[in-house]
């Protein structure tokens, strides 16, 4: 998207009575309702002693580790700073746009409960559709940053979950 498409969407929904609101407090519960599920399936593994349980903790982990690092070293600018508005969700961050790691972390934890109940693995990356459209249309990534973040999600769990 350029300058203005993004300005045009922003305005369409901060035009809205509570759109600015109810695309921040979308955004803040699809994280935490990932966050639950992601930490529920954690402790049932836990307790029922399955060894899955390791897997589970450091697939995401390192995963997540390893995407900072390329996005620190990468350093992508954000739309509002490539083009000079402030974005719906107040951001100070300069750089580190790409791959999104919102989106990211909710597809890495789709995979890592999919591994374990694969009917929540895949409603955690329907919800992970939500947020990426969240973290675009409030201009804090461009579209290559969400899709990348889905697509590294995915493939990390692949090798993290299937392949190793």
């Amino acid at each position: 998207m350029n300058r203005e498409k993004y300005l045009r969407v922003m305005s369409c929904i901060s035009s809205k009575k509570y759109g600015t609101l109810s695309v921040k407090i979308a955004g803040k519960l699809l994280t935490y309702i990932t966050g639950i599920i992601y930490m529920l399936t954690i402790l049932s593994l836990l307790y029922g002693r399955d060894t899955r349980v390791i897997k589970v903790i450091l697939v995401p982990a390192v995963s997540f580790i390893l995407l900072s690092v390329f996005r620190h070293l990468y350093n992508a600018e954000r739309p509002y700073e490539k083009y000079g508005f402030e974005p719906l969700i107040h951001k100070d961050t300069k750089g580190k746009s790409f791959p999104s790691r919102h989106v990211f972390s909710i597809y890495m934890c789709g995979s890592a409960v999919m591994y374990i109940i694969p009917s929540a693995g895949v409603i955690i990356y329907i919800m992970g559709l939500f947020l990426a459209v969240i973290r675009v249309v409030t201009g804090v990534h461009f579209i290559k940053d969400v899709c990348a973040g889905a697509l590294a999600g995915v493939i990390c769990g692949i090798i993290g979950f299937i392949i190793i």
